[in-house]
């Protein structure tokens, strides 16, 4: 027992030299793992401690990209925390992007804080651009075409007043407005604009002639009417690119009424001449009705003769001289070109 005790101090310092070890081991390790990068932003003008470091290495933040991102806005004069890179990295954000469009608008002239590019680079998330863009965009600007050639159509086509289409298309020139990028509408919006400012032009025109010798009036039309507002850019100019002359839609338009009218007129009249038709039909209808009541009545004057015989009433006399009356109205009628036998006559009797 006394010589457990004696060894206990040994053992003791052999477990502190032990501890020692490991943290200057671990402290190398880090030191090791963070010195290049620490190394870096040190020579560079902007410093980050090993803890800071070690920080970004527990959130999982991927601290050469932090490191380098602030080394860039320090080169360019600008100031910036890891902090708020680290933030904007958690918010899923770019941060390479945020930090080049802020250097881009320093360059420029142009008045642009971390916030803004920050809100930008978050709304542009998802639709292949980049803050960068926005910013390049509003520098240099940018040409859009009227209408958009992916929509399938090459040109806008528009009616004037006295009835000939014409097809335009234009090129709209314009540049970001970092104001009203964040909610402002997109350029889908501004081609949309500008086509309906053209055909209202045209189509307020009083001949296509007019349109066709000052093209430019389209442009002033379609600026005047402030077609860039609430969107995410300004347009600079309206450049009308090509005019044709299309179909006379007035004159087409009259044709295709005067064809519907000459096809009502049609059927009107279709109805009158079946009506016509009917109307006849039933009228040789009821003359063959009194046809026919006409040969029931001849049929019963042989059956009157017949009884006036019988009572007396006819004598043999009246008879011939009857029939000689019936052979002389036939001789007559044959001499005229009248021929024939009375309808329903007997020749018999």
């Amino acid at each position: 027992m006394s010589s457990l005790i004696a060894q206990l101090p040994d053992n003791v310092t052999l477990v502190v030299l032990g501890i020692t070890l490991v943290i200057i081991l671990a402290l190398l390790a880090i030191i090791g793992m963070f010195f290049k990068i620490w190394l870096r932003a040190k020579v560079s003008g902007a410093p980050v401690s090993f803890g800071t470091l070690v920080a970004m290495w527990l959130r999982k933040i991927p601290n050469a990209l932090i490191v380098d991102s602030r080394i860039a806005a320090s080169k360019a004069g600008l100031e910036l925390t890891t902090d708020q890179l680290e933030a904007h990295f958690l918010a899923g954000g770019d941060v390479s992007q945020v930090v080049l469009s802020l250097i881009a608008a320093e360059k420029a002239g142009i008045t642009m804080n971390f916030d803004r590019s920050c809100a930008i680079d978050l709304a542009v998330k998802g639709t292949g651009k980049t803050v960068l863009e926005a910013v390049r965009t509003s520098i240099n600007p940018k040409v859009i075409d009227c209408p958009n050639p992916s929509s399938g159509k090459d040109k806008i086509e528009a009616v004037a007043r006295d009835g000939i289409s014409l097809k335009v298309r234009a090129r709209v020139t314009v540049r970001t407005n970092l104001d009203r990028f964040v909610g402002g509408a997109t350029e889908e919006t501004v081609v949309a604009r500008v086509g309906e400012g053209i055909v209202t032009s045209i189509g307020s025109a009083a001949s296509h002639k007019d349109v066709l010798e000052n093209p430019d009036n389209i442009s002033k039309l379609v600026l005047g009417k402030g077609v860039d507002a609430a969107t995410a850019f300004e347009i600079i100019s309206i450049d009308i690119a090509d005019v044709d002359v299309g179909v006379n839609i007035g004159a087409k338009l009259q044709t295709e009424q005067a064809e519907a009218d000459k096809q009502v007129a049609q059927a009107k009249a279709e109805v009158r001449r079946a009506a016509a038709v009917a109307n006849e039909q039933e009228m040789q209808a009821r003359t063959q009705e009194m046809r026919a009541m006409v040969v029931e009545a001849e049929a019963q004057i042989p059956k009157a003769m017949a009884e006036a015989f019988r009572n007396g009433n006819l004598g043999i006399m009246d008879y011939t001289n009857y029939k000689n009356l019936i052979a002389d109205t036939k001789m007559r009628e044959s001499i005229a070109g009248e021929g024939g036998e009375t309808s329903g006559e007997d020749p018999s009797v």
